[in-house]
């Protein structure tokens, strides 16, 4: 009997302990997981609470969801314009019923019809609802849809296979020693989604439509660099094969050798400064070849205009590369070439093909903006020549990021010649201040009048050497 007692006893005691241990142990793990909720800001209503207790690879981290709200809308606008257009068609077919039966259509123009009226826009629809991307809840590091914040911001899929990221085949850091290649696209970009949505809607290994207008007007409104495309480029049907080096320079090239279809001129007599519909004003003359033959060679009543052999002699045997920013036909860079210098000039077809001429007589034409980062490496270039372009109406803060790339790419000793610049003799002051700011050597300074209230202004500044 009273060992009977003592097992019961005994047993008490365990059956204590156990919910003291249990209880203690309830207690722990509630303040352990108040403290948890406290700290992922559960109380404050923080956003990163997922991030908290699901992880980084459990969370669509910088996933547009208004982007993608966004081209769902396009979708279904397309979807909705499409039935209304339909309706109206069957409406206007049942008012014309009387008409319809009496006019026979041929199965072309009834195929025709559903190709271009209802199955490609369906197909259309189709192809960007398939196109909306999601990342991965599994993690995107080694997906090649990985999730940017600006592909669901594009329906067109030429644009959202450029933007993606694109994997390294073998899975190894690359030669750039990155694990992925980023193609390049500005951000005005965006600004003008739908013409460069227009831009970039083309059948992949066909021919691009005519369409570099377009692609200049976005490179001109900040859209720069555009993307690549997959499409083959147009050439005139009648292409001819230029003129050899020897009489290219001065010469101008054959009018087939041109697409003049977005130009007011269709050849190049029609360019002649004589012509008032000539469709272009800035660079006056320089497609008649017997004036731009005397620049920089003849002597002017004007102290501002210098000579290239007067220029070339203040670093003989020095100057071999350059960059001629400005807006012409090549003349500089032809001019230069006959005294063995290698010139890149910068070109915009605003109304004439500036490009193809530099091009046609042999030189390098560069078709970029002044927006965009020249695409030279530092300390490379021996001359920079700027006339005709960059001129008083530029802004001053433009103008500033400008002149510090064209110093980047300029060499130690390397020359900045600033050819007729003209401004509003009021704003002379500060386009002065701007050129002299980094302090440069002056081996020429000119100003001479333009008209009563404009001057020009022409300098050749040396680059120091900055050796740190």
């Amino acid at each position: 009997m009273g060992r009977l007692c003592f097992s019961k006893c005994r047993l008490g005691r365990i059956m204590g302990w156990l919910q003291i241990v249990l209880g203690g142990l309830v207690i722990i793990v509630s303040i352990s997981s108040l403290i948890r909720f406290y700290s992922a800001g559960f109380f404050l209503r923080n956003e990163a609470i997922c991030q908290q207790f699901y992880g980084v690879n459990d969370v669509y981290d910088g996933f547009d969801i208004k982007a993608l709200s966004d081209r769902i809308g396009e979708v279904l606008n397309k979807m909705e314009s499409l039935q209304e257009k339909l309706e109206l068609k069957v409406q206007e077919m049942e008012k014309n019923k009387a008409v319809l039966l009496r006019k026979n259509i041929t199965r072309m123009e009834y195929k025709k019809y559903l190709e271009l009226e209802v199955i490609r826009p369906l197909y259309n629809a189709h192809i960007a609802l398939r196109q909306i991307r999601l990342p991965r809840v599994e993690g995107i590091r080694n997906s090649t849809v990985k999730e940017e914040p600006l592909i669901n911001s594009f329906v067109i899929e030429e644009i959202k296979k450029y933007i993606t990221p694109k994997e390294n085949r073998l899975g190894k850091i690359n030669i750039y020693g990155t694990e992925r290649i980023y193609n390049t696209i500005g951000h005005a970009c965006v600004l003008f989604k739908k013409e460069l949505e227009e831009y970039m809607d083309y059948d992949i290994g066909s021919y691009c439509d005519d369409d570099w207008n377009l692609a200049q007007k976005l490179m001109v409104n900040g859209c720069d660099p555009l993307p690549r495309r997959r499409c083959l480029t147009r050439a005139s049907k009648v292409y001819q094969k230029p003129y050899s080096i020897n009489e290219s320079l001065w010469r101008l090239p054959d009018d087939r050798n041109v697409r003049w279809s977005n130009y007011q001129c269709r050849n190049f007599a029609c360019l002649s400064s004589k012509n008032p519909k000539r469709g272009y004003s800035k660079c006056t003359g320089c497609f008649e070849m017997e004036k731009e033959k005397l620049k920089w060679v003849t002597n002017s009543s004007l102290p501002v205009d210098f000579l290239i052999n007067d220029v070339l002699a203040i670093k003989p045997g020095e100057i071999r590369i350059g960059l001629d920013f400005g807006f012409g036909t090549g003349s500089f860079a032809a001019r230069m070439r006959e005294h063995n210098v290698t010139i890149v000039s910068t070109a915009l077809n605003l109304g004439a093909p500036f490009n193809e001429i530099v091009a046609l007589r042999g030189l390098i034409p560069l078709h970029v903006t002044l927006n965009q980062r020249l695409p030279f490496f530092d300390n490379t270039m021996d001359l920079i020549h700027t006339t005709g372009f960059m001129d008083g109406w530029i802004d001053l803060l433009l103008m500033d990021f400008i002149l510090f790339d064209w110093d980047r790419i300029l060499r130690p000793g390397g020359l900045l010649w600033i050819d007729r610049f003209f401004c509003n003799r009021k704003d002379l002051d500060d386009y002065m201040y701007m050129f002299l700011q980094f302090r440069y050597k002056k081996h020429k300074w000119a100003i001479a009048p333009k008209s009563k209230d404009e001057v020009y202004l022409s300098a050749l500044l040396e680059k120091p050497p900055r050796a740190i």
